[in-house]
């Protein structure tokens, strides 16, 4: 298992807006994992009280980077930023996600990879439920641009 410290070392989101807490599994393909923030009342996401489900494709997101850095990491290679530029196919399945108790799951699973973009599916659950999901293309950047 891989803790936050470790995503934390991973991925450009820091600190509240970090929304991973651990990765249970990954592969070269998959990357599985959980986090317990969403019922925090200072979440960075919040608003009027509530975290909407819609953040849910954040979630999503950070699992995409979390399994960029991790893959990154395992290859020796540097790791392209990447800048989200399309969500297709996302239904979200409650309308919000402050209220429920346990760990939210994440998924992602990359489809495609080419030169310059990859595309993932992303699902994130609660207690066997799912809450949402859809996929995503991201554009890749210049690893040279990385901060730090």
């Amino acid at each position: 298992m891989i803790g936050r410290d470790d995503i934390l070392a991973l991925v450009p989101h820091q600190g509240a807006m970090c929304l991973w807490d651990e990765v249970v599994a990954h592969d070269a393909g998959r990357i599985t994992l959980r986090a317990w923030n969403h019922r925090d009342a200072a979440h960075p996401l919040r608003s009027g009280g509530l975290l909407r489900a819609v953040h849910l494709c954040e979630y999503g997101a950070q699992a995409m980077a979390v399994h960029g850095g991790l893959r990154g990491r395992a290859s020796g290679v540097a790791v392209r930023p990447g800048m989200l530029v399309a969500l297709r196919g996302v239904a979200l399945h409650v309308a919000r996600i402050d209220d429920l108790p346990g760990a939210l799951e994440g998924e992602a699973e990359l489809l495609m990879e080419g030169e310059a973009s990859q595309q993932y599916a992303f699902r994130i659950s609660h207690s066997g439920m799912l809450l949402a999901e859809g996929r995503a293309a991201v554009v890749l950047g210049d690893a040279a641009a990385m901060p730090g």
